[in-house]
C-alpha cells in the first residue's frame, strides 16, 4: 500500500519530524484500530469506548489550545487561536451529538472518567505547553491535528477499504473532508512558520522527542480503544 505525502514544505519541521519518527508515526497512522474503521471491522464496542475518551480528551485540548493563544507570537496568532478554540468548542458539542447517534447520551458520556492514556497523553502536552515556548506547545500538538488528516487519507487510498455498509464511514468522511484536509495542511504550515522563526534548526533534537512521544500516545489511545474488545 502506498501512502499519501506528507503535509508541509520538502524540507520543512513539519516534514522533518515525521521522517525522524517515522516508524512510530506509521505505527499511530495504520494501527489495528485505524484497519478496523478502513475496513468496517472494528468492533462497536472499541468505537464506543474510543468515542467517550475523545470527548475527554477534547476537553483537555482546548484548555491546550487556551494556552496556545496566551503563547501565541503576534496579534494575529492570537486571533487565530482564539478563533480555533470556538471552533473547537462548537465540535464538543457535535461530538456529543455524534456519540449519541452511537448509542452514547450525554449524560452517559460526562458520567466517565479519564482512561489512563487519556491522562497522560493530555496532561503531558499541557505540561510541554507549560514549559517551553509556543512551538514547543505545537509540536506537541501537530500529531493529532497532522495525524488525524493523513490517516484518513490512508484509509482512503486502502485497497481494502469497505466504503457500502461501513458503519465508520461518516467517521472517515469527517476527517477526509476538504475543510479537515485544510486544517491539518494548515498546521503542518504553521510548524514550517514557527520552525523558522523559533530556531527549529537548532531545538530540532528536543522538538523530534517531543514529536515522537506524542506520537507514542498516540498509539496508546488507539489501543485503549481496542482492548475495549478484551
Amino acid at each position: 500500500m502506498s501512502f499519501p505525502a506528507p503535509y508541509g514544505a520538502p524540507g520543512g519541521l513539519a516534514r522533518r519530524l515525521r521522517e525522524a519518527s517515522l516508524e512510530r508515526w506509521d505505527a499511530y497512522c495504520w494501527h489495528p484500530f485505524v484497519q478496523g474503521l478502513a475496513e468496517g471491522t472494528l468492533p462497536l464496542a472499541c468505537f464506543q469506548r474510543y468515542l467517550v475518551q475523545d470527548w475527554l480528551f477534547l476537553i483537555q485540548f482546548a484548555r491546550a489550545k487556551a494556552l496556545a493563544a496566551f503563547k501565541a507570537e503576534s496579534l494575529a496568532a492570537l486571533r487565530t487561536k482564539a478563533s480555533g478554540l470556538n471552533a473547537l468548542l462548537s465540535e464538543m458539542q457535535m461530538h456529543l451529538t455524534y456519540c449519541a447517534e452511537w448509542g452514547l447520551l450525554e449524560a452517559d458520556v460526562v458520567a466517565h472518567t479519564e482512561a489512563p492514556e487519556t491522562v497522560s497523553y493530555t496532561r503531558w502536552v499541557l505540561d510541554r505547553g507549560m514549559a517551553g515556548d509556543i512551538l514547543d506547545l505545537e509540536v506537541a500538538l501537530a500529531p493529532c491535528t497532522i495525524g488525524y488528516g493523513e490517516i484518513a487519507l490512508r484509509i482512503m487510498a486502502h485497497p481494502g477499504r469497505k466504503r457500502d455498509g461501513n458503519p465508520y464511514e461518516s467517521w472517515i468522511e469527517t476527517y477526509g473532508s476538504l475543510g479537515y484536509q485544510a486544517l491539518a495542511k494548515s498546521a503542518a504550515e504553521r510548524l514550517d512558520a514557527l520552525g523558522i522563526s523559533h530556531g527549529g534548526d537548532a531545538r530540532f533534537p528536543s522538538l523530534s522527542a517531543t514529536f515522537g512521544e506524542a506520537a507514542r500516545l498516540e498509539i496508546a489511545f488507539w489501543q485503549m480503544g481496542l482492548n475495549a474488545a478484551s
